[in-house]
């Protein structure tokens, strides 16, 4: 198996650990579209407690990835998943599945 099919089980298992019916072949696409910083200990999380770092997830991931609009909704998104995802340390590629899952544009990475 290579780097990123072993990183995509244990995003799945994360996934499972919070309930939720994974998409392998979506899962895997998120991660892919993540790209090296799944690689990379530090970047390979999300610090959700940062504001920088929270926007920085909402402008290059859901607005400039997931096509979304700076509302209000967005953010209330992006709390949703942070509420979700209540584990201490939050892996990237997983945060944006749920977020993608949870604004349901599953069809950007078909």
């Amino acid at each position: 198996m290579s780097k990123l099919d072993d990183l995509c089980v244990k995003y799945a298992k994360e996934l499972e650990g919070l309930g939720e019916k994974v998409d392998a072949k979506l899962l895997r696409a998120v991660a892919k579209a993540c790209g090296p910083s799944i690689y990379r200990a530090d970047a390979s999380l999300v610090a959700v407690t940062d504001p920088k770092e929270v926007n920085r997830v909402k402008r290059n991931f859901c607005m400039a990835k997931l096509g979304l609009k700076d509302t209000p909704k967005t953010a209330e998104g992006i709390d949703d998943v942070k509420k979700k995802y209540n584990k201490r340390r939050k892996l990237r590629a997983v945060f944006y599945y749920l977020l993608v899952k949870r604004f349901k544009k599953a069809s950007v990475f078909k």
